[in-house]
């Protein structure tokens, strides 16, 4: 199963060897083609399902815009500045977390329940249960006799 993030970034040579063993399945970098930052994922695969989870503190669930085009799925926030941002009335001394707007695109193998993708933000993780196909899911091991 291969979960592949679309992005027009290009690695830079140190990049690339640091991620060589998990390039061709995430390539995770964490910055966009335009250089701004962009929330982390994990992902893991049980025999059941994919739980996809994304940092996104300070976030509301309103923020978040989830698409399912064909087996492309699409986490986005359009969430910008706050007005006392804004407006100048907040002075920050130091501002780690604060992601904007950002888009992440992932493929779906066919092997997942399409249909059945549920979404849950809570505590500043955004998290994703995709489900596997029945036909997907490892079969426990069979002992045969011998008569």
């Amino acid at each position: 199963m291969n979960l592949v993030k679309r992005s027009n970034y290009v690695p830079t040579s140190s990049s690339f060897f640091d991620d060589f063993l998990t390039k061709d399945l995430f390539d995770w970098s964490g910055w966009t083609d335009q250089g701004g930052s962009v929330p982390r994922v994990n992902i893991v695969e049980t025999n059941e399902d994919f739980r996809v989870e994304m940092a996104v503190p300070g976030m509301k669930k309103e923020d978040f815009h989830l698409e399912l085009d064909n087996d492309m799925l699409t986490i986005q926030s359009d969430a910008g500045v706050d007005d006392a941002q804004m407006n100048g009335n907040l002075k920050f001394t130091r501002k780690e977390f604060d992601y904007g707007s950002f888009k992440r695109s992932f493929y779906l193998p066919n092997t997942v329940e399409m249909d059945s993708i549920e979404a849950k933000y809570q505590d500043g993780i955004l998290r994703l249960l995709i489900p596997k196909k029945e036909e997907a899911r490892k079969k426990p091991i069979k002992t045969i006799a011998i008569t």
